[in-house]
């Protein structure tokens, strides 16, 4: 199989960086970068490989150069995606419309007269006791 964008095939940890780790496939050493090791985040990469594991990895590119750069985690067969929970939005607009314009702002004088009762209730209630003194 030769190298190219897009194959998955096995290779060998040869050594290990703070940023990545050295995997040698088909004769040639490619690099996967840390951030492509795991799904989750890699403080340490020595904790999720060390050096003779054999590993799958996705060749990612292969530049004129010869540098290759590989994939562990897009190697790994996708995950099942949890989706949300389906909302049926043509329910909540008909909820709303059914409101008109009066009984909503009927509700929100209310709500403003209940809430200055209890700041003034609150605020006269701080004031008993106390005197100035000029």
């Amino acid at each position: 199989m030769t190298l190219k964008a897009g194959n998955i095939i096995e290779g060998t940890v040869i050594n290990i960086t703070n940023f990545g780790a050295f995997v040698e496939v088909e004769g040639k050493t490619g690099l996967v970068h840390i951030s492509e090791v795991a799904d989750t985040f890699v403080k340490d990469i020595r904790e999720h490989l060390k050096e003779q594991d054999k590993v799958k990895v996705k060749v990612i590119s292969v530049d004129e150069n010869g540098k290759i750069s590989l994939s562990i985690k897009q190697a790994m067969p996708a995950k099942k995606s949890v989706r949300p929970a389906e909302i049926d939005w043509s329910n909540e607009r008909n909820k709303s419309n059914t409101s008109n314009f009066e009984d909503i702002m009927s509700r929100f004088l209310k709500d403003s007269e209940e809430r200055q009762q209890d700041f003034k209730r609150h605020q006269e209630s701080r004031g008993r006791g106390y005197s100035r003194r000029s």
